[in-house]
């Protein structure tokens, strides 16, 4: 991926591709998707890749632009809930792995209104789950065939300060209407398996950040307030504490559960970096005053921290053991969290031509809303 200049260097075993894959990748042009996308593009320049997106707010079509020429690639505007449109996709494409990424995903807007992530998350899942069965079982049920679900570790709930990481065995605890849709998906995920033997796979993975991230998230709504000279909110002391993933981290450790899970498993992906939400803002103003010093509105950028009353519900932990992750498949994070939040600041001062076209009025108004 052009945009990824880290030092750290990204290797793939290309003869684990035992199969050319056809992959149909669901919320391609979002945040985690596209990132995807380019790395399985990069890794596995002969599989086939399929993007499907309905382009919604988050969604963004530039995000997979360099892509757009190339043979292999293909995207399309559509709904996961569309089931005849699925049914086509998968038998014109003669897909062989999901990769399901679509997603309603901000906790805030599932505040304000909870009812697009449950038709999103949940209906939507059991759509493709319906569609790829039915698929699977025409197809006389193959071996190779994958359904990787892409979930999150809000699933399981909150951690005290003393609290051991989730692990897979973790039991659910949602305290948002996005944790408990994405609850609901994970266990209609699992339960496909154990009824259908459906080769599916779950990944519960911790907050990522990196390029293409929408503006409405933590990180990216700070770099850009600071370039803007805009207030930084805060939620409540911002003592709640993430684990952080560096995207292409989370790309990584994809890759390998699609060649080398199990199908049935579930595997947790965290970076290894815990921060409390103040203590990150702090390092991202450190970074954009020392790679962006003349461009900055406000000097030095914590100047524009605020603090703001709470959201309701707000979790105040989250951890990832990944060590079955690890254990059994090899797979470790490479970025540590003052790597990757460099690179991601030098992402968003080098793209604003990307970030910009996105603060809409629609966005406005959601901003206003959430932080008046």
């Amino acid at each position: 991926m052009e945009e990824n200049t880290l030092a750290v260097q990204y290797s793939y075993d290309s003869s684990e591709n035992l199969y050319p894959r056809r992959v149909l990748v669901t919320g391609g042009a979002g945040f985690i998707g596209s990132n995807f996308v380019h790395h399985w593009c990069n890794a596995y320049p002969e599989d086939r890749i399929v993007v499907l997106d309905a382009l919604t707010y988050a969604g963004n079509r530039q995000n997979l632009a360099t892509l757009e020429d190339r043979e292999q690639f293909k995207f399309v505007e559509g709904n996961i809930c569309d089931r005849t449109l699925i049914d086509k996709l998968l038998e014109e494409e003669a897909i062989d792995t999901i990769a399901h990424f679509a997603a309603e995903s901000h906790v805030d807007r599932s505040i304000l209104g909870p009812d697009a992530f449950i038709q999103t998350n949940v209906v939507g899942t059991l759509t493709l789950l319906e569609a790829f069965r039915h698929y699977w079982n025409q197809h006389q049920q193959p071996d190779h065939y994958r359904f990787l679900h892409v979930s999150t570790d809000e699933v399981y709930g909150s951690l005290g300060p003393e609290d051991p990481p989730f692990t897979e065995t973790t039991p659910y605890t949602p305290n948002s209407p996005y944790s408990a849709s994405k609850a609901g998906s994970d266990h209609l995920v699992r339960a496909y398996y154990h009824t259908y033997n459906l080769p599916t796979i779950i990944t519960n993975c911790s907050n990522n950040y990196g390029p293409y991230h929408y503006p409405e998230k933590l990180i990216p709504l700070m770099c850009i307030n600071i370039l803007l000279g805009k207030p930084l909110p805060i939620y409540g002391d911002g003592q709640n504490v993430r684990d952080w993933l560096y995207v292409l981290d989370h790309c990584r450790a994809l890759d390998v559960v699609i060649h080398r899970g199990k199908p049935g498993e579930t595997y947790n992906i965290g970076g290894n970096n815990e921060v409390t939400n103040l203590d990150l803002v702090k390092m991202l103003c450190r970074f954009m005053d020392e790679l962006a010093s003349h461009h900055l509105p406000v000097k030095p950028s914590m100047d524009l921290i605020t603090f703001v009353k709470d959201r309701p519900g707000h979790d105040r932990r989250y951890a990832i053991n990944s060590s079955k992750l690890k254990t059994q498949l090899g797979w470790a994070p490479l970025v540590t969290v003052e790597e990757g939040l460099r690179q991601t600041v030098g992402w968003y001062l080098t793209h604003r031509h990307w970030w910009e076209p996105l603060l809409s009025e629609e966005y406005q108004a959601y901003y206003r809303q959430v932080y008046a």
